[in-house]
């Protein structure tokens, strides 16, 4: 055989065997002993892996869970799709109690349907809120309303949310919305927040986040906040605040007792049931 070849093939050899020494000295040096401990909370966790929890995945959570526990607390961490029983699993697995979180669901903070805030002019552009947002107000002229392209509807992995046809508006379903945030990240108005669901389920909230003064915005919505402070001055729980033109229920002071809701001349306050002095048995 040619010696050249014989020569090649050798020093090809000897690099290669040298290569896998260093290779496996790194490796052995470097080695990374995962804490077992990881791979049992994932399997506890529902593997849902929305980043409702703030984590990338399900094993993300789990890896902050074990890092937590080391350090004697889990309480502030939560995952929402599995709730408080699964956190309970994973205290007891992990020799700790786990924070108790209130069950909460997306809202949608906007009550500016097609007929409240009826369309000014035709959009014709990509169907994109997040870019819409950036190009003009909205076809009803508001700077903060729900632009209605649906960008909160592929994320959310619960097929928790769709556009309703007849008010142009994003439902959220009380039975699937297991309360992720992803609706709320994707939405450029920022007009979904996550809120408690309440005392079965009763839930009252500032059903606009539109920061114009009350003439101005009632010209593109007819049920828009005024700031007329009604509802402030109404509320015995000092759960109501006004601050830019805009009011805002808090949701850890107020105990649905609807008081509000009747007092505000706009209608611009929405709640999950209905009140007596609107002529209907109040649900409480």
């Amino acid at each position: 055989m040619n010696p050249v070849i014989l020569y090649s093939v050798a020093t090809l050899g000897i690099v290669a065997a040298g290569s896998a020494v260093i290779l496996f000295v790194v490796a052995k040096k470097f080695k990374v002993d995962e804490d077992p401990r990881i791979d049992e909370v994932t399997a506890l966790l529902p593997g849902a892996n929305c980043g409702g929890c703030g984590y990338a995945g399900c094993r993300n959570m789990a890896e902050a869970l074990v890092k937590a526990a080391d350090q004697g607390d889990i309480s502030a961490l939560n995952c929402p799709p599995g709730g408080g029983n699964t956190m309970s699993a994973i205290g007891k697995y992990l020799g700790l109690e786990a924070g108790e979180t209130a069950p909460a669901i997306a809202v949608l903070r906007c009550g500016g349907t097609s007929e409240k805030a009826p369309a000014k002019l035709e959009y014709d552009g990509p169907a994109k809120c997040a870019i819409s947002h950036r190009l003009f107000n909205g076809q009803n002229g508001c700077p903060y309303g729900c632009l209605g392209l649906g960008d909160c509807v592929p994320v959310c992995k619960f097929n928790a949310i769709y556009i309703d046809k007849h008010t142009g508006l994003p439902v959220i379903s009380e039975d699937k919305c297991i309360a992720c945030g992803a609706c709320v990240k994707a939405c450029p108005r920022v007009i979904i927040e996550l809120r408690p669901k309440g005392i079965e389920n009763n839930r009252v909230w500032i059903n606009c986040v539109n920061k114009e003064k009350g003439g101005v915005a009632m010209k593109n919505c007819k049920v828009a906040c005024i700031a007329c402070g009604k509802c402030v001055r109404e509320c015995p729980e000092n759960a109501i605040t006004l601050n830019d033109n805009l009011a805002y229920i808090d949701p850890a002071k107020c105990t649905a007792c609807g008081k509000c809701i009747p007092v505000c001349p706009t209608d611009a306050i929405a709640a999950t049931f209905v009140t007596a002095d609107l002529g209907k048995e109040v649900k409480l």
